[in-house]
């Protein structure tokens, strides 16, 4: 009985949480008690991504973020800033598809 290596091939990850997600501020204090108007969040299929936070069009904030999936909700957490995680699901609206945190609130819109 032989033993049969193969090459280390990554998984090809479709989740439909990956692209481009965006927020359009009403308030000016958000969870994070940044002042910005939009959010974007990027999602990547390893498993992170970019958020970007902007005022009038330009970005005033960015860091990374690491998701991950846990049943029906993904939680996005942003290590090394005081962010708390946030725990979001996916639905399905008659305006497209929306992340809304776990509170009931709108997270993002998939773009």
């Amino acid at each position: 009985m032989g033993l049969v290596a193969s090459c280390s091939k990554i998984e090809e990850n479709n989740d439909p949480i990956i692209g481009i997600w965006k927020h359009t501020v009403k308030t000016a204090t958000n969870t994070n008690k940044m002042v910005v108007d939009d959010e974007e969040w990027i999602f990547n299929d390893v498993y992170l991504g970019r958020f970007h936070g902007y005022k009038e069009g330009k970005v005033v904030f960015l860091t990374d973020f690491k998701w991950s999936v846990d049943g029906n909700n993904y939680i996005v957490s942003y290590p090394g800033t005081d962010f708390p995680d946030d725990y979001v699901e996916m639905k399905e609206t008659d305006k497209g598809t929306v992340l809304m945190r776990s509170e009931g609130q709108l997270f993002a819109e998939k773009q």
